[in-house]
């Protein structure tokens, strides 16, 4: 069974491509460690569900790992204050009291355009 094409996520003046971890704001690049961008990418797949604690904990760490929550998974890891203005206050991620996180905006996920394999 062949795997789904990667796709491109679009929501405001950003793209994010999960297959080259690439966050773009309105064309331009910036730098996104990779803690922060796993988050997103998580919030993203599951755009406008409750994404829990636990599942971003088990998608960033080992289980074998143990992450203090108490200051707050998305601020301490940095996802809600990225360089490039990434943050851009509730209106694209709220925090669900006591459940988790979910990612409000809306989002568009295309396909990565074909690229050829070779230029002439």
């Amino acid at each position: 069974m062949a795997s789904p094409p990667p796709a491109i996520y679009r929501f405001g003046l950003f793209e994010v491509n999960p297959h080259s971890g690439e966050v773009r704001k309105a064309g331009v690049r910036i730098k996104l460690q990779d803690q922060p961008l796993q988050i997103l990418l998580k919030l993203l797949e599951q755009a406008g569900d409750v994404v829990s604690r636990e599942e971003l904990r088990t998608a960033l760490w080992k289980d074998d790992t143990f992450v203090d929550f108490d200051a707050g998974l998305i601020q301490r890891s940095g996802a809600s204050a990225t360089p490039g203005g990434f943050a851009d206050g509730p209106t694209l991620i709220e925090t669900v009291p006591r459940r988790g996180y979910r990612f409000i905006a809306p989002v568009e996920k295309t396909a990565v355009p074909d690229r050829p394999s070779h230029v002439q």
